[in-house]
Order: structure tokens, then sequence, then C-alpha cells
């Protein structure tokens, strides 16, 4: 049975919401392992080493950088779920589509909490991840889903979740992920992208983590 529709009251993610963003992240079933920091380049593009410790201190230090790194949603003053958006020279490996300096902006993964999935909490969190990249000057937002039956990446959500909303698919980054975009501003003179032909990148993250 699905659950009743969730109402949140969504946040960036600023240095004061640190704490928030680590209650979230250290409950049980999160994602404290790689504290989102598998696609991420830390402060000055460094990349951390790959345990939960050095990861979760790159991501601090993002935070208190004042760079973007994504929402945190609440439900009765409680963080309950997460969308990493940024922007996509921030991230490594994502730039299959245009060049790596375009302004562009990415949404890479989702958590929500298990008692609130089904609920429309990711729906919620992608219309602010719109909205967030919009007001940064982004010309369009891009995600990497992935098939309802896919065995991995399914913290990027699912194509359904992005075609409501008016992405296009611009192609496949590796074998499982689509690479969905949304324009949301188009510079004079520029040409809307050409779709490549099942683009691949070398897998960064192998492990899979729950997204609505």
């Amino acid at each position: 049975m699905a659950a009743s529709r969730q109402t949140l009251e969504i946040h960036r993610v600023t240095q004061e919401r640190w704490a928030d963003l680590e209650q979230l992240f250290e409950s049980r079933g999160t994602p404290k392992g790689c504290w989102c920091m598998i696609f991420r380049a830390g402060v000055q593009g460094r990349v951390p080493p790959p345990n939960g410790a050095a990861r979760k201190e790159a991501l601090r230090q993002l935070v208190s950088s004042g760079a973007p790194v994504g929402l945190l949603g609440y439900a009765d003053g409680v963080p309950v779920a997460w969308c990493s958006v940024a922007p996509r020279a921030g991230f490594r490996g994502l730039a299959v589509v245009g060049k790596q300096e375009d302004p562009v902006w990415s949404v890479t993964c989702f958590f929500v909490r298990r008692e609130l999935r089904g609920s429309g909490v990711s729906r919620q969190l992608l219309r602010a991840a719109i909205a967030e990249a919009r007001a940064a000057g982004a010309t369009a937002l891009e995600a990497y889903s992935v098939d309802p039956e896919s065995p991995s990446y399914r913290f990027g959500g699912f194509l359904s979740l992005y075609q409501r909303e008016g992405f296009r698919e611009l192609g496949l980054l590796g074998s499982r992920r689509h690479v969905m975009r949304k324009m949301l501003r188009r510079r004079s003179a520029e040409r809307a992208p050409a779709a490549p032909r099942n683009t691949r990148a070398r897998p960064i993250a192998k492990q899979s983590r729950g997204a609505e």
C-alpha cells in the first residue's frame, strides 16, 4: 500500500544545517559509507580517500566553504530526506554531454527514509532541485537515472521521476544510467547538445541505496 503524501520543508544545505545532514546520514540505513562523495570532488578538486570518515570530512569542508552540495527535506522539523544537487563541474565522470565547464547542474542522489518512500518525497526534492539550479543561473539540470529493475545506481532515481518533470533522455552513461536533461534557460545562439550514443564512463560506484 502506498504511503500517504508527506509534505516537506526543503532547505539548501549550509554550514548552519550541517548538524542536520550529519543526523540524517548517521541514522540507520543511510549513505554514511559514501557521504555522497563518490562522484564529487572535494575542496580544490581533491578526491577523498575511499572511507566513510574521510568522505564525511571532505563533505563538511565543502559545506563550510559555501559550495552548494544539496538539499535537505524536513518533516515536522526532522531531517528525513536528501537530494544531491550542485554544479556538474564539481562532480567526476558526468560530463558526457557538452563540456565540463558548461553551466549545467547535476542531480546525483536521493535518500528518503524508508517509512516515507512512496509518499511523493523524491518528486518534491526534484522540483526544489530544479528551482535551485535555475536560481543559480544554470542553463540545464542533468540527472543519471535507471530503470526500476536496475541492480545498481538506484539512488539516482528512476526514469519516470524525471520524465514527469519534463526531462528528456540524451544517452547512456555506462550500461545502466540514462542521462536525462531539463533545459532551464537558453543562452543566445546556443544550440541543444547532440545526444551521444551509449556514452560510457568508468563506473565510480557500485553500491545501491534507497530511492523512492
